[in-house]
């Protein structure tokens, strides 16, 4: 019985030791002491490569919150500028308002001083001796200048503004410009007077003829009226009449003011035509837009007019034409 239980034992024990032992190749062995080998020796160099890797982002992680909060503060600076330049420029705009509303009663004041000191010199201008003393003085070129500005103005806003040009009439620029084409046309009714605008009034002829095509039929007559005035005087110069004539535009020009709805725009239109139609040299230079027929039948559809004067001297300009034609 006993050695039952110690062949029992025996066996038991010599199970233990054979689980407790793995057989392997010595080739295997060899391999794998091989690989334990390199781990010991680069898995120092991994961990070291890891540490540094890790520093590095860490680094840049530091070096990234430094660049945001830079960034952050140069968002509050430009946020903090921006509402400044905000504020200075609604400042700047309510300076500029402020500014607009004063330059505009400057000018409304200039020009109410213009209309009334235009008024006066049309008035006094009206005296041939007026205009002869200014002459002499040498007031009359300084007075041209401005008169030339003033009316290019004018002109300037009624063609970049393109304006329906319904104005007041009585409006103080119209007044302003109204009284100093007056004045301009009463200097032209003086020999020396129109014989210094046939010489050194060119701009300002221009003008006045650039002005005409402005505006629209209807519109402004009284205005019209005075500027065609003002040619016509300066056109009893033969050298004013040369210089008109010379303009490409004249013959458009009159061809278009015969068609407007005032007669008394459409009579001095007329008596400008015949001071034309007077001169030789003139139509030696205008000749074949003289004798357009449909220029004919314009001017004698006026020779039925209501109005005497009109009809007279349309009549007296039809005349003039078919003579005209007769001659080429």
């Amino acid at each position: 019985m006993s050695a039952l239980i110690g062949r029992k034992l025996l066996d038991r024990n010599h199970n233990k030791t054979k689980d407790a032992f793995v057989r392997v190749k010595k080739m295997d062995l060899e391999k794998l002491t091989t690989e334990v080998m390199q781990l010991r020796e680069f898995l120092p160099r991994v961990l070291n490569g890891l540490c540094v890797e890790k520093e590095r982002l860490i680094q840049d992680q530091l070096q990234l919150q430094q660049e945001c909060l830079h960034l952050q503060s140069r968002l509050d600076a430009a946020k903090s500028e921006c509402q400044k330049e905000r504020e200075e420029k609604l400042l700047l705009r309510n300076q500029l308002w402020q500014s607009g509303s004063e330059l505009q009663e400057q000018a409304d004041f200039c020009s109410s001083l213009g209309s009334a000191a235009c008024s006066l010199l049309w008035s006094c201008s009206s005296r041939e001796e007026t205009v002869t003393v200014w002459l002499a003085d040498g007031k009359l070129q300084s007075f041209l200048i401005v008169a030339t500005q003033t009316l290019e103005s004018f002109v300037k806003s009624l063609d970049d503004e393109m304006k329906t040009q319904t104005e007041d009439p009585n409006s103080t620029e119209h007044q302003f410009v109204l009284a100093l084409v007056g004045t301009i046309t009463n200097i032209a009714a003086v020999t020396c007077g129109r014989d210094f605008l046939s010489s050194s009034g060119h701009i300002l002829l221009d003008t006045l003829m650039k002005l005409l095509e402005l505006m629209k039929p209807g519109v402004f007559p009284r205005l019209k009226v005075l500027s065609l005035m003002a040619l016509y005087n300066v056109s009893i110069s033969v050298k004013g009449l040369k210089y008109i004539s010379e303009n490409n535009g004249l013959v458009p020009l009159i061809w278009t003011l015969l068609d407007d709805v005032d007669w008394e725009v459409c009579l001095h239109c007329l008596r400008l035509l015949q001071s034309v139609l007077l001169e030789e040299d003139v139509l030696r230079l205008l000749g074949s837009s003289l004798l357009n027929p449909d220029l004919r039948a314009c001017v004698s559809r006026h020779t039925s007019s209501v109005q005497p004067n009109l009809r007279a001297t349309a009549q007296q300009t039809l005349e003039d034409l078919q003579a005209l034609q007769q001659d080429q």
